[in-house]
């Protein structure tokens, strides 16, 4: 499936360059601009952007899958000025890539290809767990407080959420590895 990477343990990231064939390219995206973060499922992607210092991680949008979805990326793209992507890859809890990783790759492969962005992987291990434990902690705050929420029934989040806040803690955990190398500069 075109890329081809030794290793993704956790907290190291690979990046793919646009056009470089099948290769990936150990480095780092650029130092400045605004990053968007990409958790991708099966029927959505999770949206996240960065601030152009790359410092803070903030959850964009949700992205319908409906074969367009690289287009709508692209016009995110183009508008926020963004000068890479972060690709969340799903492993397993062994750290072995398995067919959901193959699944990430090409699609990190194919926004490479049409957005002409370089693409870095981060481990995503247990981000989706990690955000609906999040998205439950506003539920439980918000009936702590006595309010209900606008988002959808009992209160829950609306369709997307989790893959939005997952695209946003990826992205973020991406950001505080590269703060720390940029520190032994």
């Amino acid at each position: 499936m075109g890329l081809s990477i030794a290793d993704y343990a956790h907290g190291q990231a690979s990046v793919r360059t646009p056009g470089t064939g099948s290769g990936v390219a150990e480095g780092s995206l650029p130092r400045e601009g605004r990053l968007l973060g990409l958790d991708a499922g099966e029927r959505r992607i999770g949206v996240a952007i960065s601030d152009p210092e790359q410092r803070l991680a903030v959850p964009l949008k949700t992205v319908e899958r409906r074969g367009a979805e690289f287009a709508e990326l692209r016009d995110i793209a183009r508008a926020e000025e963004v000068v890479g992507l972060v690709v969340g890859l799903p492993l397993s809890l062994s750290g072995e890539a398995r067919a959901q990783a193959e699944l990430a790759r090409e699609f990190a492969r194919q926004a490479a290809d049409r957005l002409n962005l370089p693409v870095a992987f981060w481990d995503e291990r247990l981000s989706s767990q990690e955000a609906d434990r999040m998205l439950a902690g506003g539920r439980s705050q918000r009936r702590e407080q006595g309010r209900r929420s606008s988002r959808g029934p009992q209160g829950r989040p609306g369709k997307g959420a989790t893959d939005v806040v997952a695209a946003t803690i990826i992205l973020q955990a991406y950001l505080d590895s590269i703060r720390g190398s940029r520190f032994d500069d």
